[in-house]
């Protein structure tokens, strides 16, 4: 049976900062993807995890186009190939706004090297559900935890089923994603789901239906991946992360009115908020 992750659930909390913090003290959060396009969503994703508190923020983008972002000059941009070695504690995401050319591919590879936390979305999970080297190097992975955060079609392409038997029984699509993977899984979608291999699944009880729109899944994976920089483990990242979005999709709403959708751009600004109150 799965835990409900509600306010009164949450099995982490961040620590208050001391008067003595400094940025490296947060951890790094890099962030692989963007190519031509789609550079909006490394974007997002990079403002996601500095508004929720990651001390460095490191974007190595696939378009070598982006130089600076003029909302967050904060981010430090360079080309996917040049993208520093973190300094830890960290994670690195891959996926945003990847594409599927060679050097997506060649990203990808070297990601599922690095030796810290990693967090594959969007293009990356389907980058492996189309290649079998690339699902074996993500399940050797040993020295670094792994999570991904696909949505139902995503977890459909890995399983090679249809996106209607995941959503006719999500919790074994989670368990079967798990045993594929060996990762921690966070099914997006109503109700998210987060599985912890060896664990009891979570069941998110946030968000709303205004939330149904395009990169939305960009600012969660900024928002765990600043939680695990600044020292929560994967599965507790994920489980506040989680809530964490669909807390700041339904404060954001409320703000707007109560009607209508709601931007990525949105959220991602109010996550700030609901994790400071925290």
């Amino acid at each position: 049976m799965a835990r409900t992750i509600s306010l009164t659930t949450l099995p982490a909390r961040l620590p208050p900062r001391t008067s003595e913090s400094h940025k490296g003290d947060f951890g790094a959060v890099g962030i692989l993807g963007g190519a031509p396009g789609m550079a909006g969503a490394v974007l997002l994703a990079g403002r996601a995890a500095l508004y929720c508190g990651a001390g460095r923020v490191y974007v190595g983008a696939l378009d070598e186009r982006l130089a600076v972002d003029p909302l967050c000059p904060e981010l430090m941009i360079v080309a996917a190939e040049a993208l520093p070695a973190l300094p830890g504690p960290a994670c690195l995401i891959a996926g945003p706004g990847m594409g599927n050319a060679s050097s997506a591919h060649r990203a990808l590879s070297r990601a599922l090297l690095v030796e810290h936390p990693l967090l594959l979305d969007a293009d990356a999970l389907n980058l492996i559900a189309g290649d079998a080297e690339l699902l074996a190097m993500l399940q050797a992975r040993s020295a670094g935890a792994s999570l991904l955060t696909p949505h139902p079609g995503e977890a459909a392409r890995l399983l090679g089923v249809e996106i209607s038997d995941i959503q006719r029984d999500r919790n074994g699509a989670i368990q079967r994603l798990v045993e594929l993977t060996g990762a921690t899984i966070v099914l997006k979608g109503h109700a998210t789901l987060v599985l912890q291999p060896g664990q009891i699944p979570w069941c998110n009880s946030s968000g709303n239906p205004a939330m149904a729109a395009p990169g939305m899944g960009d600012v969660l994976t900024g928002i765990i991946a600043a939680l695990i920089a600044q020292g929560m483990s994967v599965e507790h990242a994920a489980v506040v992360g989680v809530w964490l979005h669909g807390q700041a999709g339904d404060e954001a709403l409320a703000v707007s009115g109560g009607q209508g959708m709601l931007t990525a751009s949105e959220v991602s600004m109010q996550a700030r908020s609901v994790l400071a109150h925290l």
